[in-house]
């Protein structure tokens, strides 16, 4: 048996949520392992729909373990805040299913107020980020000067460390031309926070231990894709953790060997939201046609995606990069009685052919599709769950993209309801 990691195989808001939840009935264990609460996944269960951010997919099962890694930067009032919504929709979230580890960043207001200020800095040329802070909350992290979790169990402590990092902050905020960061409010939201959040605390590479030990299957989730690597996406436009499915093991406490199978999720077409390149994107009526089937709204900031082709270069470089073992491919259904469909197989630029995605912004900036066009389907693909409920075509156009992909589909998903998907190949025991 393998555990698993599921990783986004494009530039996020593949559909992650709804595979993990999916896949975490066949697994004992779920966890976060990067990103923060700028990740969103929905998942539609019944006649409810429940909306998370930091909370791993597995909450929703009540016989699942979750777990929040030491990868991931957490906002303690959106956490809370969080576990109340999911309260309210009849999701107990406690200690007992819930462990967070006690070395993960926290994300303080002051980290959203430079993310803002930095934005609006940039005018036209800003990033796209959330405005959550996830990107300088990381910055500390790597700066040595952040607040984890564990310090909330020390205020004397905690005091010091808070002076600081609003050394720090506040020197920022000052060039940006921002209002300063009030430590003493700041002090006390801190030290009242703390009681509610600490209980969660648990030295979590020690539980994932001893769940490897016992034989236990573990699901990893991650957050945005990997074209939003820090390394490997479309820098400088990517998310500020590395997305890598490499990051499953170190994120969460464990050795490179604790992730065996790796799932990319790819949807059938390709949306980003935010700035950054996008070769395949659609800026006409079948782009919107995509948009408005596919719900494409970002789950934590409402805005509109940016919708386009297939783009089979850059997944396949996702495959290689990210070491992907099969892919799930989700949101079928919504090229349901579109006549005819594109695939992106190369970039051309200033003449030359190229197979993969550049690292140079300026030359992504540049790139033009070449594309091969596939036969589309008039019959619905919706709600299928098998293969035999699917037409020629629809298996044609997946199994063409299985071959320049360079990698299977392992499942595919025909709507957002959980048991709409069909299992090709069994990610735990491939």
């Amino acid at each position: 048996m393998a555990n698993v990691a599921v990783v986004g195989a494009q530039w996020g808001d593949e559909g992650k949520g709804k595979i993990v939840d999916w896949l975490s009935q066949r697994a004992d264990v779920v966890v976060r392992f990067q990103g923060g609460h700028n990740a969103g996944h929905t998942l539609v269960i019944g006649n409810v729909e429940y909306r998370l951010s930091l909370l791993p997919s597995g909450v929703v099962r009540p016989d699942k373990l979750s777990i929040i890694g030491n990868g991931v930067v957490i906002d303690p009032w959106a956490l809370l805040q969080e576990i109340e919504q999911m309260r309210e929709k009849g999701i107990t979230v406690t200690p007992d299913n819930l462990k967070i580890a006690e070395n993960a960043t926290l994300i303080l207001p002051s980290h959203a107020q430079i993310d803002r200020a930095r934005e609006a800095a940039q005018g036209e040329k800003k990033i796209g980020t959330t405005g959550r802070g996830i990107g300088p909350a990381y910055e500390d992290k790597v700066g040595r000067r952040a607040i984890r979790l564990c310090d909330l169990a020390d205020p004397a402590s905690l005091s010091e460390k808070l002076d600081q990092l609003l050394l720090h902050h506040n020197a920022l905020l000052r060039a940006l031309g921002a209002p300063e960061v009030e430590r003493t409010p700041l002090f006390q939201a801190l030290l009242k926070i703390a009681p509610q959040v600490l209980p969660f605390a648990d030295t979590v590479w020690q539980r994932l231990d001893e769940a490897r030990r016992a034989g236990k299957r573990i699901l990893f989730e991650g957050a945005q894709g990997v074209m939003l690597d820090v390394d490997h996406g479309t820098y400088p436009y990517v998310t500020s953790s590395n997305t890598h499915p490499g990051t499953a093991a170190s994120g969460a406490g464990m050795g490179p060997g604790a992730v065996g199978y790796v799932l990319g999720i790819t949807k059938a077409y390709t949306t980003r939201v935010g700035s950054g390149p996008f070769p395949t994107e659609l800026r006409d009526a079948i782009g919107e046609q995509l948009g408005a089937r596919g719900k494409e709204f970002g789950v934590v900031t409402g805005r509109k995606r940016r919708c386009g082709w297939f783009d089979a270069v850059m997944v396949r470089q996702a495959v290689k990069v990210a070491g992907i073992t099969g892919i799930a491919l989700t949101k079928l259904d919504v090229l349901d009685g579109l006549p005819e469909l594109k695939v992106c197989t190369a970039y051309r630029w200033r003449g030359e052919l190229l197979h993969h995605l550049p690292a140079s912004a300026a030359v992504q900036a540049e790139l033009e599709p070449v594309y091969e066009t596939v036969e589309g389907w008039s019959e619905s693909t919706r709600g299928a769950r098998s293969w035999a409920q699917l037409n020629a075509f629809a298996i044609k156009y997946i199994r063409r993209i299985e071959e320049l992909i360079e990698a299977p589909v392992a499942l595919f998903s025909t709507s957002p309801e959980r048991d709409d998907t069909v299992l090709v190949r069994d990610p735990f025991e491939d």
